[in-house]
């Protein structure tokens, strides 16, 4: 399998939301479509990509608002992970809070149960359950590249604050993180730039201080 990576900077929040894509059908697989559907179906439509679902890490208000918009246009699943439900419903009450104007809530047609191998079409996931930044939150795993949503960002990790989110299971997720995936893989995080297992292993604060404090 020929995999491509796309992505689009959208909405106030510079949320990146990601097309992979499979080179030789053409299929693709939206993750996080955060906003500003219109530029994301150009995209789509001008590479004359086939859309064949959308999956979220979490269900942040900035991860999800062209989510709808883009499952009517191309009739495709939305799959979300089952402990997200109270973040997605509360979607209208986040935009008052930060001044946007709220779209309509995305209706999940695949509620995801657990961790493990998810395959739709040609794509192979392992999703991993990584709780912290959201009650729900997962990374999505397939061949060297992780989607890690909002749990890790180059130098830096999720923010805990939000309703949902909490600390000490924000380590857990990172801690396994760290233990269970090979270092050699590319991280595209929620906003900022790519970066790699490896790097965030010997560099990012936040996981060094995790190591040492179990040492």
């Amino acid at each position: 399998m020929k995999l491509q990576v796309h992505s689009l900077i959208t909405g106030p929040f510079q949320e990146n939301s990601y097309i992979l894509s499979e080179m030789l059908s053409k299929d693709c697989i939206l993750i996080d479509p955060g906003d500003e559907a219109e530029k994301i179906c150009y995209f789509i439509d001008s590479n004359e990509f086939n859309p064949i679902a959308i999956i979220n890490t979490h269900a942040h208000l900035d991860h999800i608002g062209a989510v709808q918009e883009i499952r009517n246009k191309y009739n495709i699943p939305f799959y979300l992970h089952y402990l997200e439900k109270p973040i997605l419903e509360s979607y209208p009450m986040s935009c008052r809070m930060f001044g946007i104007e709220a779209k309509k809530i995305p209706t999940v047609d695949n509620w995801i149960q657990e961790g493990g191998e998810l395959n739709i079409g040609a794509f192979k996931f392992s999703i991993i359950e990584t709780p912290g930044h959201t009650p729900g939150g997962c990374c999505l795993l397939i061949e060297k590249c992780i989607f890690v949503g909002d749990t890790l960002f180059h130098g830096s990790v999720g923010r805990t604050d939000l309703p949902g989110g909490d600390w000490d299971t924000l380590e857990e997720s990172l801690l396994y993180l760290v233990e269970n995936v090979k270092s050699d893989v590319t991280v595209y995080p929620g906003h900022g730039i790519e970066t790699n297992l490896r790097i965030e292993k010997e560099k990012n604060p936040f996981l060094i201080s995790l190591k040492s404090n179990l040492n």
